[in-house]
């Protein structure tokens, strides 16, 4: 009997290891470090800096509309009178808002009248005479029956504004028919002390005795 040890090994052979199937594909990335960017809050800042003023800028020069300028309807001129300059711009702008609101209906726009009805101012020689004292009676008082004006005769009436128009408001319309260059008119401007006079001086005559071009020739244009 041997006294030898017995193998435990099967006498059968062991079976090959299976190895996996290989699939082709895209290889995977190679792993990279950290690559994280971080943006300076300075710069951050001085972006939204640049961004709020070029915002800015493009509001104020783009040419956009803006209401409190370009209202539908206005004159250039209507817009200018709203941002006076001197004195003389604040009379002005004051006589062009009299003006719309009180004459234009009759004597015009453009200041050359109604045909047959209501005289013109442009180059009118009652308008342009040395001195303002008979046009200022006719804004107080009014005036009613034929008057000639340019060599044509026109018979209406024309309505007092004693009680609602200031001497401030009279020789501002005033100063600005006599003077308006657009009209072709050139003659001096109109105090509210020269109105305040003429006012004091025909009270007498009350609220509805409008003047006649009779009396009104009787009267110098100026003292």
């Amino acid at each position: 009997m041997s006294l030898e040890p017995r193998s435990t090994t099967s006498s059968h052979p062991a079976p090959p290891a299976t190895v996996p199937d290989l699939v082709p594909g895209p290889e995977p990335a190679e792993p990279r470090t950290g690559t994280a960017f971080y943006t300076p809050i300075w710069l951050v800042a001085v972006f939204g800096a640049a961004l709020y003023w070029a915002t800015l800028y493009v509001d104020r020069h783009g040419g956009g509309f803006n209401p409190m300028v370009f209202t539908p309807g206005e004159l250039l001129a209507d817009v200018e009178a709203r941002v006076p300059r001197s004195e003389a711009d604040v009379l002005l702008a004051k006589g062009r808002q009299v003006y719309n609101t009180y004459c234009s209906a009759c004597h015009q726009p453009n200041g050359r009248g109604t045909p047959g009805q209501f005289p013109p101012l442009a180059g009118s020689d009652w308008v342009l005479t040395e001195g303002p004292n008979r046009i200022i009676r006719i804004v107080l008082d009014g005036m009613q029956g034929p008057i000639t004006v340019n060599g044509v005769e026109f018979n209406n009436a024309m309505l007092p504004w004693r009680e609602q128009l200031t001497d401030e408001d009279i020789a501002a319309v005033l100063t600005f028919i006599r003077g308006n260059k657009d009209w072709g008119n050139n003659a001096g401007p109109v105090s509210p002390a020269q109105v305040k006079v003429i006012r004091d001086a025909t009270a007498a005559r009350g609220t509805f005795t409008p003047w006649t071009a009779a009396e009104l020739l009787t009267i110098p244009v100026k003292d």
